[in-house]
């Protein structure tokens, strides 16, 4: 992307979108349809900034050699799922330092109380019993600064972090009030068809790829014949009818996933498959997620290999992050006293 064309540094024309992704190595069929399938979409009419959060990733313990591999896979699935360098800026989190930078200043301001109150702190701590470090409690510090660093006017967000947005939002408006207007107030971004996609083993909790069970999620890179595998496998009813309806738990997952693949809407799904049984349509569903997600694979491979342009693109991302992120530290450091370098 050249200097000219940036969409990040030309007159602010598009709103702002910021969002964000761990590098974990998996991505799931849940995270593709519910975020960064809509991610592309978004970059064609916002100015869209996507981050690989790796510095996020180490409040829980990492093998330093996984979490850059990792980190790594992150960035070339996001372009191998369609995001272009040429719509969107992206870059990975360590890269930027003005992320830790205004982390520390946001956490001074941040009451002891809201980090307290956080569910989603509580519910990893008592995942992580041996190691509830001080990074955890701060994690939605460091988030409001990701996204008030780029003056953020919208951000994609899932049920799991709202709460964080909201805290985001707290804290720009109280470092508003005390210093004058800094930065823009953050609004969720809701798509209009944002898909929830659910285990396929438990299907009343959502999809995770840390979930014991492998049968009950889908990675993105898995083979076309695993992804069959596990769709036949998939938990339905007694009742063998193809239709949308409270009850029908397990079913109504399949038709989202089938619906948000194919385009198809509900009763279109539900007449395609009137008379027909669940393995046909376990079958069908599955056929049309890796026919849907084969490009993806195809893509990721090529991407992958290609080291050189893997950095090339993440360098060149981490410079405009950093200019665009500096001129808001810089306002910031000037409002709250420190001394120009």
């Amino acid at each position: 992307m050249s200097e000219q064309v940036a969409p990040q540094e030309a007159a602010q024309k598009k709103k702002i979108i910021f969002s964000g992704i761990q590098p974990t190595g998996v991505m799931t069929l849940g995270n593709y349809l519910g975020a960064v399938k809509n991610w592309v979409k978004l970059q064609e009419d916002y100015d869209c900034i996507y981050s690989v959060v790796n510095m996020h990733a180490i409040t829980v313990r990492q093998d330093p050699k996984a979490l850059r591999e990792n980190t790594l896979r992150a960035f070339a699935l996001l372009l191998a799922c369609g995001l272009d360098p040429e719509k969107c800026l992206m870059f990975i989190q360590s890269h930027v330092k003005t992320h830790a930078e205004l982390s520390w200043v946001l956490g001074c301001h941040t009451q002891f109380g809201e980090l307290s109150r956080m569910t989603q702190f509580k519910d990893k701590s008592q995942r992580n019993a041996d190691n509830i470090n001080a990074g955890l409690f701060t994690y939605p510090v460091l988030m409001a600064a990701d996204i008030l660093l780029y003056q953020a006017d919208m951000v994609p967000v899932g049920a799991d972090q709202k709460q964080h947005l909201e805290l985001s939002r707290d804290i720009a408006m109280r470092f508003n009030n005390l210093y004058g207007n800094t930065f823009r107030v953050p609004e969720p971004y809701i798509p209009e068809n944002g898909a929830r996609i659910m285990s396929l083993a438990e299907p009343q909790k959502k999809m995770s790829k840390s979930d014991d069970n492998q049968n009950a999620f889908i990675a993105i890179l898995d083979s076309e014949d695993t992804i069959i595998k596990k769709f036949k496998r998939a938990v339905t009813d007694s009742d063998m009818e193809v239709a949308y309806r409270e009850g029908k738990d397990g079913i109504n997952n399949l038709m989202t996933i089938y619906s948000a693949v194919t385009g198809k809407s509900y009763p279109e799904i539900e007449r395609e498959f009137q008379g027909k049984g669940y393995g046909d349509f376990k079958v069908a569903v599955g056929q049309a997620v890796a026919d849907h997600l084969r490009p993806v694979r195809e893509n990721f491979e090529r991407f992958y290999a290609d080291k050189a342009y893997l950095k090339e693109v993440y360098t060149a991302g981490a410079e405009r992050a950093l200019r665009l992120s500096g001129r808001t530290l810089e306002k910031v450091y000037k409002k709250v006293g420190f001394l120009p370098a």
